[in-house]
Protein backbone atom coordinates (compact mmCIF):
# COMPACT_ATOMS: atom_id res chain seq x y z
CA UNK A 1 0.00 0.00 0.00
CA UNK A 2 2.56 2.26 0.85
CA UNK A 3 4.53 1.42 -2.23
CA UNK A 4 1.30 2.45 -4.68
CA UNK A 5 0.39 5.18 -2.91
CA UNK A 6 4.43 6.89 -3.55
CA UNK A 7 4.39 5.52 -6.57
CA UNK A 8 7.52 3.08 -5.40
CA UNK A 9 9.14 -0.05 -6.81
CA UNK A 10 8.02 -2.78 -3.90
CA UNK A 11 10.92 -5.58 -3.21
CA UNK A 12 10.24 -8.15 -1.05
CA UNK A 13 12.75 -9.52 1.01
CA UNK A 14 13.18 -13.05 2.49
CA UNK A 15 15.81 -14.80 4.25
CA UNK A 16 16.10 -17.49 1.27
CA UNK A 17 17.40 -14.36 -1.04
CA UNK A 18 20.41 -13.26 0.89
CA UNK A 19 21.79 -15.98 2.44
CA UNK A 20 23.90 -18.64 1.14
CA UNK A 21 26.25 -20.95 2.35
CA UNK A 22 29.56 -19.62 0.98
CA UNK A 23 31.61 -17.36 2.73
CA UNK A 24 30.81 -13.75 1.88
CA UNK A 25 28.24 -14.31 -0.39
CA UNK A 26 25.42 -13.32 2.09
CA UNK A 27 27.23 -9.80 2.76
CA UNK A 28 27.66 -9.63 -1.06
CA UNK A 29 23.48 -10.13 -2.05
CA UNK A 30 23.21 -7.89 1.03
CA UNK A 31 25.04 -5.26 -0.22
CA UNK A 32 23.84 -6.16 -4.02
CA UNK A 33 19.79 -5.60 -2.96
CA UNK A 34 20.18 -2.22 -1.53
CA UNK A 35 22.93 -0.98 -4.63
CA UNK A 36 19.70 -2.10 -6.64
CA UNK A 37 17.39 -0.39 -4.89
CA UNK A 38 19.58 2.70 -4.86
CA UNK A 39 19.98 2.84 -8.65
CA UNK A 40 16.12 1.83 -9.08
CA UNK A 41 14.74 4.47 -6.25
CA UNK A 42 12.06 5.07 -4.91
CA UNK A 43 12.43 1.73 -3.86
CA UNK A 44 10.84 -0.07 -0.84
CA UNK A 45 12.44 -2.82 0.84
CA UNK A 46 9.91 -5.61 3.32
CA UNK A 47 12.19 -7.64 5.04
CA UNK A 48 9.59 -10.35 6.41
CA UNK A 49 9.98 -12.19 9.49
CA UNK A 50 12.61 -9.79 10.04
CA UNK A 51 13.97 -11.10 13.20
CA UNK A 52 15.60 -13.96 10.82
CA UNK A 53 17.63 -11.21 10.07
CA UNK A 54 18.27 -9.16 12.61
CA UNK A 55 18.86 -11.11 15.16
CA UNK A 56 20.54 -9.81 18.54
CA UNK A 57 24.07 -10.01 17.94
CA UNK A 58 24.39 -11.29 21.49
CA UNK A 59 22.43 -14.09 21.09
CA UNK A 60 24.57 -15.84 18.20
CA UNK A 61 28.48 -17.16 18.09
CA UNK A 62 28.44 -17.29 14.71
CA UNK A 63 30.92 -14.44 13.38
CA UNK A 64 29.57 -15.10 9.61
CA UNK A 65 26.42 -14.14 11.34
CA UNK A 66 27.67 -10.87 12.96
CA UNK A 67 29.08 -10.22 10.07
CA UNK A 68 25.97 -10.24 7.97
CA UNK A 69 24.06 -7.66 10.76
CA UNK A 70 26.48 -5.44 10.59
CA UNK A 71 26.48 -5.16 6.62
CA UNK A 72 22.85 -4.73 6.83
CA UNK A 73 23.16 -1.81 9.47
CA UNK A 74 26.12 -0.58 7.41
CA UNK A 75 23.95 -0.07 4.37
CA UNK A 76 20.73 0.83 6.36
CA UNK A 77 22.96 3.85 7.51
CA UNK A 78 24.01 4.32 3.64
CA UNK A 79 27.51 3.66 4.05
CA UNK A 80 28.18 2.29 0.67
CA UNK A 81 25.80 4.82 -0.79
CA UNK A 82 22.98 7.57 -0.50
CA UNK A 83 19.75 5.86 0.80
CA UNK A 84 17.71 8.82 -0.70
CA UNK A 85 14.35 7.17 -2.03
CA UNK A 86 15.23 4.25 -0.38
CA UNK A 87 12.31 3.01 2.22
CA UNK A 88 13.56 -0.25 4.68
CA UNK A 89 10.39 -1.49 6.74
CA UNK A 90 10.41 -4.66 8.12
CA UNK A 91 7.76 -7.07 10.09
CA UNK A 92 8.51 -9.59 13.11
CA UNK A 93 6.34 -11.13 15.57
CA UNK A 94 9.04 -11.97 17.68
CA UNK A 95 10.40 -7.49 18.36
CA UNK A 96 12.32 -8.35 21.25
CA UNK A 97 14.74 -10.81 19.48
CA UNK A 98 15.70 -8.00 17.19
CA UNK A 99 19.04 -6.77 17.86
CA UNK A 100 18.45 -2.92 19.43
CA UNK A 101 20.91 -1.35 16.82
CA UNK A 102 18.32 -1.86 14.58
CA UNK A 103 16.01 0.34 16.45
CA UNK A 104 18.17 3.49 17.13
CA UNK A 105 16.92 6.70 14.93
CA UNK A 106 17.32 6.51 11.69
CA UNK A 107 16.92 2.84 11.26
CA UNK A 108 14.08 1.35 12.68
CA UNK A 109 13.27 3.97 15.26
CA UNK A 110 8.96 3.68 14.53
CA UNK A 111 7.15 0.45 15.39
CA UNK A 112 3.77 -0.36 15.24
CA UNK A 113 2.04 -3.21 16.69
CA UNK A 114 -0.57 -4.82 13.95
CA UNK A 115 -2.64 -6.52 16.20
CA UNK A 116 -4.95 -9.78 15.12
CA UNK A 117 -8.04 -8.61 13.33
CA UNK A 118 -11.07 -7.39 14.75
CA UNK A 119 -14.62 -9.27 14.57
CA UNK A 120 -15.49 -7.42 11.24
CA UNK A 121 -11.96 -7.57 9.43
CA UNK A 122 -12.22 -11.95 10.18
CA UNK A 123 -16.02 -11.17 8.93
CA UNK A 124 -14.84 -9.93 5.59
CA UNK A 125 -11.39 -12.09 5.35
CA UNK A 126 -13.71 -15.26 6.05
CA UNK A 127 -16.03 -13.94 3.26
CA UNK A 128 -13.12 -13.47 0.53
CA UNK A 129 -11.68 -16.91 1.26
CA UNK A 130 -15.35 -18.66 1.01
CA UNK A 131 -16.55 -16.33 -1.59
CA UNK A 132 -15.53 -18.92 -4.40
CA UNK A 133 -16.01 -22.14 -2.90
CA UNK A 134 -19.56 -24.11 -3.24
CA UNK A 135 -21.66 -23.10 -0.67
CA UNK A 136 -19.41 -20.64 0.95
CA UNK A 137 -21.38 -17.25 -0.03
CA UNK A 138 -24.38 -18.35 1.61
CA UNK A 139 -22.67 -19.25 4.92
CA UNK A 140 -23.46 -16.74 8.14
CA UNK A 141 -19.89 -15.47 8.50
CA UNK A 142 -21.27 -13.16 11.42
CA UNK A 143 -20.96 -16.55 14.48
CA UNK A 144 -17.93 -17.70 12.69
CA UNK A 145 -16.13 -14.29 12.94
CA UNK A 146 -17.19 -14.17 16.61
CA UNK A 147 -15.73 -17.08 17.42
CA UNK A 148 -12.57 -17.07 15.81
CA UNK A 149 -10.83 -14.09 18.54
CA UNK A 150 -6.97 -13.97 18.04
CA UNK A 151 -7.14 -15.40 15.02
CA UNK A 152 -4.67 -13.91 12.04
CA UNK A 153 -5.64 -13.82 8.62
CA UNK A 154 -3.04 -16.71 7.83
CA UNK A 155 -5.86 -18.67 10.48
CA UNK A 156 -8.76 -17.87 9.11
CA UNK A 157 -7.37 -18.70 5.73
CA UNK A 158 -6.76 -21.78 6.52
CA UNK A 159 -9.99 -22.60 8.36
CA UNK A 160 -11.89 -21.92 5.09
CA UNK A 161 -9.15 -24.00 3.12
CA UNK A 162 -9.78 -26.72 5.77
CA UNK A 163 -13.47 -26.30 5.64
CA UNK A 164 -13.15 -26.99 1.89
CA UNK A 165 -11.46 -29.86 2.11
CA UNK A 166 -14.26 -31.39 4.37
CA UNK A 167 -16.90 -30.92 1.40
CA UNK A 168 -14.44 -31.77 -1.15
CA UNK A 169 -13.82 -35.33 0.36
CA UNK A 170 -17.80 -35.82 0.48
CA UNK A 171 -17.92 -34.09 -3.02
CA UNK A 172 -15.55 -37.18 -4.26
CA UNK A 173 -17.19 -39.89 -2.21
CA UNK A 174 -20.53 -39.08 -3.67
CA UNK A 175 -19.62 -37.43 -7.26
CA UNK A 176 -21.85 -34.58 -6.43
CA UNK A 177 -20.77 -31.40 -5.08
CA UNK A 178 -21.51 -30.40 -1.70
CA UNK A 179 -21.24 -27.12 -0.60
CA UNK A 180 -19.07 -26.24 2.21
CA UNK A 181 -21.20 -26.00 5.63
CA UNK A 182 -20.95 -24.01 8.54
CA UNK A 183 -20.63 -27.60 10.64
CA UNK A 184 -17.51 -27.96 8.31
CA UNK A 185 -15.80 -24.24 9.75
CA UNK A 186 -17.07 -25.54 13.65
CA UNK A 187 -15.36 -29.13 13.16
CA UNK A 188 -12.24 -27.02 11.66
CA UNK A 189 -12.10 -24.76 14.20
CA UNK A 190 -11.79 -27.29 17.08
CA UNK A 191 -9.18 -28.79 15.95
CA UNK A 192 -7.40 -25.63 14.94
Amino acid sequence: ATAGEIGARFVSVGIHDILDKWWGESEKAMHALFDDARRRAPTILFFDEFDAFGSSRGRTNSHHWTVLIDVLLAEMDGIAGRNRDVLVFAATNVPWNVDSAFRRPGRFDRMLFVPPPDEKARGEILRRHLADIPGGAELAIEPIAKQTHLFSGADLRSLAERASESSLSRSLESGEIHPVTANDLASEMARM
